[in-house]
């Protein structure tokens, strides 16, 4: 069995992250720092970054070169939300989905998305029978990223990118993915499965640095 993979998550200190900090990983401790604090942090013996919304990207982008440097040692960086500020290597800003009615809102996983497997479209597009909750946009993925989650028309709301830098890029166009829980649907899958696939990329940056 491997050693618990270490998560630094940054907290904006919002009041919408309250969920997101009561939040507890079994055998993977999220250590949660004030944002402003990453200036400081010694990041040595952390495998997993976990940005969510809300984040002060201004502030991100004056630390846009120890977050890379980061990645250039083979670790793991994770952003949920809208970027708008370039401080993450390979990420294009933002864009808002077209919607001309509410099935413009629908998403889709792909068929190698572990994170989402299991999880139906209708239960990550509808929310109390409102539709947008899950995602409103998304990101301009590198060419050779590897797709989880899309709307209709393609565009990528969570992608993998293993090759801009020398670690692993996740970026999701919605909130923390450690954020859902206990909603009695099948969005419950995607903590636990994120978390499991935290770790199975962990341990594969692991493996490729001892070769």
């Amino acid at each position: 069995m491997s050693d618990p993979i270490s998560i630094l998550k940054l907290d904006p200190g919002h009041a919408f992250g309250v969920n997101g900090r009561m939040q507890k990983d079994t055998g993977n401790e999220s250590k949660i720092i004030d944002q402003y604090d990453f200036a400081y942090a010694n990041l040595e013996n952390v495998d997993v970054i976990l940005i969510p919304n809300f984040i002060d990207q201004e502030f991100l982008y004056s630390q846009r070169e120890k977050i890379a440097a980061f990645l250039e040692e083979k670790k793991i960086v994770v952003y949920c939300g809208h970027l708008f500020r370039e401080w993450l290597p390979g990420c294009g800003p933002f864009m808002p989905q077209l919607i001309r009615n509410y099935k413009d809102y629908e998403v889709f996983p792909t068929a190698d998305s572990s994170i989402f497997q299991g999880v139906t479209t209708e239960d990550m597009t509808f929310k109390k029978g409102v539709a947008g909750f899950f995602a409103r946009g998304y990101h301009h993925a590198p060419e050779d990223a590897e797709i989880l989650l899309t709307f209709s028309n393609g565009k990528a709301v969570t992608y993998v990118d293993r090759s801009t830098t020398n670690g692993t890029i996740l970026v999701h166009a919605g909130r923390d993915l450690l954020g859902y829980a206990n909603e009695n649907k099948s969005t419950d899958l995607i903590r636990p499965q994120f978390l499991a696939w935290l770790e199975a990329e962990v341990q594969s940056l692991k493996e490729s640095t001892v070769q």
